[in-house]
């Protein structure tokens, strides 16, 4: 397990707004039913002994994070749920209160066995994920934080950092330019503008996502030729409604976007029954995918050069759930990730490597 060096609450810089509520709409409420977090972990090839790391990086990293939470106020709230069913539920950050946790930690496990594509236990990954504070009970609400962090060294070889954050904070494009501002801040010392890369035409994405989904129906149990099979993925559609919200915008949905939806807009329609559908297909053969062919995380460089590895840990234990970004080292390509039991990954790796042979 990973020694535990510092735990401790960042917050942002003293110049940041002194209060700021956001409330929760509609479809971020509905999110409030997946009460797992979101888990992200990013290695880094990046050698350097426990003094260097406790001495020059570790406090680095707190000042640039502090520095990225002023333009990102909401990562650094807490959840509000209201006791009283007719307030809404709202994001709030209060100067002097509100802070990240972020915990320091140092672990002896072998990282290259942890960045490597073989098939490995997903146990091993989650000494570091951070945990989120549990929840806390005040006299007229329920709160509890939407963002959790851990920085983990392997000493001599590399660096863990981990992410947790609620959904409800924001949708995964949100929370990549979180970290991928971050990372630039702490690269380049300053609040440095940076541009995310175009994404892979739809054809990748339908040929991966439709190859592994086949793989993953011929490695599970048998079902008759009729049973349907329900495929679930996400779109980011601030581009598409009129007029469009800015891609930088980022809470999940706007005020805009819940007009936009009653009055039944082609690209929303029905978008209001969206969440609670997917939640009736529980059960259901069904595939959902986490993340994006335009997700690039390997380019968050802190400094130490890019990530080694992406693990998507809020897959593991999710038998219906792959995740999907960009390839760190194929032009083109795609990085998919999928947990299963041990048998039936032995299935699955065999299925797939055998359809590429015959290619």
């Amino acid at each position: 397990m990973a020694a535990i060096l510092e735990t401790c609450r960042v917050p942002a810089p003293s110049g940041a707004a002194a209060e700021l509520s956001v409330p929760l709409t509609f479809f971020d409420i509905r999110w409030l039913h997946f009460l797992h977090p979101i888990r992200r972990l990013l290695f880094y090839d990046y050698p350097c002994s426990k003094p260097h790391f406790l001495e020059a990086i570790a406090p680095k990293l707190k000042e640039s994070l502090s520095s990225t939470l002023g333009h990102y106020l909401p990562v650094a709230g807490d959840l509000i749920f209201p006791l009283n069913s007719e307030k809404k539920a709202e994001i709030r950050y209060v100067a002097g209160d509100s802070a990240v946790s972020l915990t320091i930690a140092e672990t002896g496990s072998d990282f290259d066995d942890l960045i490597g594509n073989h098939a490995r236990d997903a146990d091993q990954f989650y000494e570091f994920v951070p945990q989120i504070d549990p929840v806390k009970d005040e006299s007229e609400y329920q709160r509890v934080p939407v963002m959790a962090l851990k920085v983990t060294l392997f000493p001599g070889r590399g660096i863990c950092v981990g992410f947790a954050n609620l959904h409800c904070l924001g949708d995964a494009s949100s929370l990549v330019r979180f970290i991928q501002a971050w990372a630039s801040i702490n690269k380049l010392g300053g609040d440095e503008e940076f541009l995310t890369k175009q994404g892979l035409q739809v054809s990748s994405f339908v040929v991966t996502v439709s190859y592994v989904w086949t793989c993953l129906v011929k490695s599970g149990e048998q079902v008759d030729d009729d049973v349907p099979e329900y495929f679930i993925f996400t779109a980011d559609i601030r581009a598409r409604i009129d007029p469009p919200v800015p891609a930088n915008y980022f809470e999940a949905i706007s005020d805009q976007i819940k007009n936009r939806v009653n009055k039944q807009d082609e690209v929303l329609k029905g978008a209001e029954n969206w969440l609670s559908e997917i939640k009736e297909m529980t059960g259901i053969r069904s595939l959902g995918v986490s993340g994006s062919p335009k997700f690039d995380l390997s380019t968050a460089d802190f400094g130490w050069g890019r990530a080694r590895k992406l693990e998507v840990v809020s897959i593991d234990g999710e038998k219906h759930s792959i995740s999907l970004c960009k390839s760190r080292d194929s032009e083109g390509g795609l990085e998919v990730g999928i947990s299963l039991p041990r048998a039936q990954m032995e299935a699955f790796a065999a299925i797939f490597d055998n359809g590429l042979r015959l290619l």
